[in-house]
């Protein structure tokens, strides 16, 4: 089978490897569509690391079929339409009894310490089936919009430590994908206000349409007169950093209300810290959080949602290539009209 192997830093390759098949307990999905994520081009640059061991086929934002299945598998039949959580955990550590699996240390992730989506099939390990990674869905969807229940999950995750409520407005700082899902998912939490601000024109259109009320251009607009105008003077309830660029810090956290709540959603360079004035945080009351991963609930919750369409992930991919255009669809990542990028193996 064709498939994108990351060999080492700067090296990744679209070669032929062995069709894998699926002994006891796994289960072998045809990749219907795998939408690039950005932590992927970064390990394959060698900018992160996350555990990968070369040589490895990355991308853990799948959408699949259900085409074979070794024995003593349950719960799924031949050709099921199925969407990847990509994180499998031990079961037996202190934050796995927590039912906090998404933090197990010793979690494997699909595509980061086995074999990923970026090929014409996967193989998913027995204990990651039987964990649940693999959600069945019902509707007649593109598949491009159920790779994007993996980044929604993550949201949903996220979202549970700020209890958004009709009460709250909400500010979205970033609106690429992760900026646009975390819009749509606060208006459908019932926040009053859904202030989004982005520099580029052709996102903050799709932001108005994505749940956002008010979308700001921070470049040439006052994004602060703004939000206070907004509340009244007091600031947003609820502020979402999604873009990962340290001088944005303090400004997450001098647009917050008093009390509020304000998520670090985003994931920042090595080595560039952020210089926090931390009286704002002492004087505000603000309670700062961080969110990483999902589980297997997120997951579903995620499908549920673009299952019914309340969610319309599609619209967030801007273009497809396939395997043979790699390198194609890695530059367009950059480009300032694209959004998310997916690979159709077909």
């Amino acid at each position: 089978m064709k498939a994108i192997v990351y060999r080492g830093p700067g090296d990744v390759v679209v070669t032929e490897v062995e069709k894998p098949k699926p002994a006891v307990g796994e289960v072998l999905l045809k990749i219907s569509s795998n939408t690039i994520c950005g932590t992927d081009l970064r390990i394959a640059l060698g900018i992160k690391r996350k555990g990968v061991v070369a040589p490895r086929i990355l991308g853990h934002e799948v959408a699949g079929e259900v085409v074979e299945m070794g024995d003593h598998v349950v719960g799924y039949e031949i050709g099921d339409k199925v969407g990847m959580s990509p994180t499998y955990s031990c079961g037996t550590c202190a934050e796995c009894s927590e039912k906090r699996s998404h933090l197990c240390k010793n979690a494997l992730v699909l595509g980061h310490q086995t074999d990923g989506g970026l090929a014409e099939f996967i193989l998913i390990p027995a204990k990651a089936v039987s964990d649940g990674v693999l959600v069945s869905y019902k509707g007649d969807h593109d598949p491009v919009a159920v790779s994007l229940a993996e980044p929604l999950s993550c949201i949903i995750h996220g979202q549970k430590f700020l209890q958004i409520t009709s009460a709250d407005t909400v500010l979205v700082i970033g609106g690429g994908a992760i900026g646009l899902m975390h819009a749509k998912l606060a208006k459908l939490s019932g926040a009053a206000t859904v202030i989004l601000s982005e520099p580029l024109e052709f996102r903050r259109r799709l932001a108005l349409d994505f749940g956002a009320d008010i979308a700001v251009d921070p470049t040439t607009e006052d994004l602060s007169a703004i939000v206070l105008e907004e509340t009244g003077g007091a600031g947003a309830q609820v502020v979402i950093l999604c873009i990962g660029v340290p001088t944005l810090v303090n400004q997450a956290l001098q647009l917050a209300a008093n009390r509020g709540r304000v998520s670090m959603f985003a994931g920042f360079p090595v080595n560039q810290n952020a210089e926090i004035d931390s009286n704002l945080i002492h004087y505000k009351e603000l309670s700062v959080v961080g969110s990483s991963n999902s589980t297997v609930p997120d997951y579903r919750e995620a499908i549920r949602l673009i299952d019914t369409y309340q969610v319309e992930t599609a619209k967030l991919v801007t273009h497809r290539f396939n395997l043979d255009q790699y390198l194609e669809a890695v530059e367009m990542m950059d480009h300032p009209s694209a959004l998310k990028v997916a690979i159709i193996p077909e």
